[in-house]
């Protein structure tokens, strides 16, 4: 399954992705899938979508998110420098803080934030920054899964080491084989050939990056588009209609759901995402819908940061003007959405 919020972030602004590692197009499908795959992956997957914000592979969270994560609108960026981020003592969610610890902890982030220390924050600082912040949340990732996934430890993770430790335990008792979510684990076998640059059914950490994290490598986009049209795909036509895409971003019966933004979704989807006018979205426009051209994340929410925050609109941020908005801060990629940073030597 694939990230939700992918498409909800693009279907309400424009979402997109870039970065890339090996450009190798495409998903590798020279061998067959698992002898287990019997029937179309488009019309297996049974699982709600509502739950996938940002995240990672499911098994792959304590939570059994897929995306990774993380998705909270955005997707990641990887260059510049890097900066160390919290100390060890401060890696605490900015959620169990009080206002005033939290806003101690901010101005803090604030003084790292402004690398040329003349006081003010930069959109190119804060861009930084929340590149860095990425950065940081994906090598985390996969420095955590390696420890999980090499079990003979030499220094690679194959296919059958991961469908082990994720499945094994399902698949090797007569009383819970049939519990096994076998599209599910079809869809990460796909992925996992199409993370795999040199096709030798191993993944090195850069290719468990892309494993993890198929939205920001250009070679994986193929995937991405796939998995979300197995997600949304309720008919197995291989399309998404506008019924199946409103019924995951709305689900029927949910007192939530917002009537004005359903029809600007609608209109949306009709106008705007429907390019050829046939009232469902294929892989091409799916493709053109999660990776728009020229688009960086972190950019638009840097952007997005400075106007909120920039009361005097002078084009950079003062540490009042920032700490006056902390909530907004918080709960932006800014201090990874508010959650603890896992503290490294740098980013």
């Amino acid at each position: 399954m694939i990230r939700l919020l992918l498409i909800c972030f693009v279907s309400c602004i424009v979402l997109g992705s870039s970065e890339q590692t090996e450009k190798k197009s495409g998903v590798i499908e020279e061998e067959p899938l698992s002898h287990l795959e019997e029937e179309p992956l488009s019309h297996l997957e049974e699982e709600p979508l509502s739950h996938l914000e940002e995240e990672p592979l499911s098994h792959l969270e304590d939570d059994h998110d897929h995306d990774h994560d993380h998705d909270h609108d955005h997707e990641h960026d990887h260059e510049h420098e890097h900066e160390a981020l919290l100390e060890p003592d401060e890696a605490r969610s900015f959620n169990q803080l009080a206002p005033e610890e939290s806003i101690a902890q901010l101005a803090i982030l604030v003084d790292r934030i402004d690398v040329d220390k003349d006081d003010f924050i930069s959109e190119d600082e804060l861009k930084t920054w929340i590149q860095n912040v990425q950065r940081n949340y994906t090598d985390g990732q996969v420095e955590d899964r390696w420890r999980d996934f090499d079990t003979d430890g030499d220094g690679l993770i194959s296919w059958d080491e991961y469908k082990n430790v994720t499945y094994g335990s399902y698949i090797n008792d007569p009383l819970t084989k049939e519990d096994v979510n076998v599209p599910q684990m079809l869809q990460e076998e796909r992925r996992f050939r199409a993370a795999d640059t040199d096709a030798d059914m191993k993944l090195d950490k850069q290719e468990l990056n892309a494993f993890l994290h198929p939205e920001n490598f250009h070679h994986m986009r193929d995937v991405v588009v796939q998995e979300t049209i197995d997600d949304f795909d309720k008919n197995g036509d291989g399309f998404i209609d506008l019924n199946e895409f409103m019924d995951v971003l709305f689900p029927p019966g949910n007192n939530d759901n917002d009537p004005e933004l359903m029809e600007k979704q609608r209109r949306d989807f009709l106008e705007i995402q429907d390019t050829n006018k046939d009232e469902k979205l294929d892989k091409q426009e799916l493709m053109q819908l999660i990776f728009p051209a020229n688009y960086s994340a972190a950019d638009s929410e840097a952007k997005q940061l400075l106007m909120e925050s920039d009361t005097n609109k002078d084009g950079k941020l003062t540490k009042a003007e920032i700490l006056d908005k902390h909530e907004m801060f918080v709960e932006s990629q800014v201090t990874n959405y508010g959650e603890a940073v896992v503290p490294h030597d740098e980013l």
